[in-house]
């Protein structure tokens, strides 16, 4: 006995409903064809969204500019989730003394450079910044691993951005990743030097979008200082041992 169609519904007995064991009508081959290749379209223009944004591809290319002046080794890349810029420490570039959290003052030549870009993105996106370090294992005082003193490089890069940049503190973070990212094999002096690295990642994937009601200005622990010290006026000092990282 056939069944009765509920209201709304197509009688079974209508002959663009597929009856149970016969083939389905030809125009749903062309249908689920189309389906799948608007599916296809939808994932190529997520995936293409950063790459299709004017103000990445205007900050990707003004930081390879800078890069190539100054000789600094490493990537300027865009991907579905945003932009990331790699800065390798190379010949006599380096970001950090050996064992410690103070940017060099190539690092801060090179932040000087790229930040205005960083600072037009940021008003739109979260900023990452990645700290990673080579395998030569550190534990002293300071820093129990690498997992701590790649952290605590971040974090100084990331506050050298609040501070003396006017970055808000709502678009930035940082991670650390110690020796566990390697972009090359620890079996080379140069090679390590490739993994001391820091990456900046612009995240356009989720835009930036303050929480009601919070304030966008610096608070005042991190507020920036004419002195280019803390805000008491006060340069900080931070030693660590030597131990190469």
């Amino acid at each position: 006995m056939a069944l009765r169609a509920p209201k709304g519904f197509i009688d079974e007995s209508d002959p663009k409903v597929c009856q149970i064991g016969h083939p389905a009508p030809p125009w749903l081959v062309n249908y689920a064809d189309l389906m799948t290749e608007l599916v296809c379209f939808f994932v190529i223009l997520y995936a293409l969204s950063a790459a299709l944004n004017k103000d990445v591809q205007k900050a990707k290319q003004e930081v390879e500019q800078v890069m190539k002046e100054q000789k600094v080794a490493g990537e300027v890349k865009i991907d579905r989730e945003g932009m990331k810029i790699s800065l390798e420490e190379s010949g006599q570039m380096s970001f950090f003394e050996s064992g410690k959290a103070d940017l060099s003052p190539g690092l801060i030549g090179l932040i000087e450079k790229i930040s205005p870009e960083l600072k037009t993105l940021s008003q739109k996106y979260e900023v990452i910044v990645e700290g990673h370090t080579d395998n030569i294992p550190i534990n002293d005082e300071y820093f129990a691993s690498n997992w701590e003193l790649s952290a605590a490089r971040a974090t100084e890069v990331v506050e050298y951005f609040i501070r003396q940049k006017g970055f808000s503190p709502l678009a930035m973070a940082a991670m650390g990743y110690g020796e566990f990212r390697p972009v090359a094999p620890n079996d080379t002096p140069a090679n390590r030097a490739r993994n001391r690295r820091v990456v900046f990642f612009v995240k356009t994937i989720t835009p930036r979008a303050p929480p009601p009601g919070a304030q966008a200005a610096a608070p005042q622990s991190l507020a920036p200082s004419p002195e280019g010290g803390t805000p008491n006026g006060e340069s900080p000092e931070k030693t660590a041992a030597e131990e190469p990282s």
